[in-house]
């Protein structure tokens, strides 16, 4: 929990940062962005299951 709290916060101050400049956000538009984290996580945790149960 505390990984993802940090990670939350230095996301926030990057964040305010690129704003207070006025430069374009460093991410993805926000539904897309997030469907793509998802997906690398999806095929991240399917290669751990296929190398666990197929590969052996």
């Amino acid at each position: 929990m505390k990984i993802i709290l940090l990670s939350l916060i230095t996301g926030a101050v990057v964040g305010f940062v690129f704003a207070l400049f006025k430069l374009p956000i460093p991410a993805p538009p926000a539904l897309p962005g997030i469907m793509g984290i998802i997906g690398i996580y999806l095929g991240y945790q399917f290669y751990l299951w296929i190398a666990a149960n197929i590969l052996k």
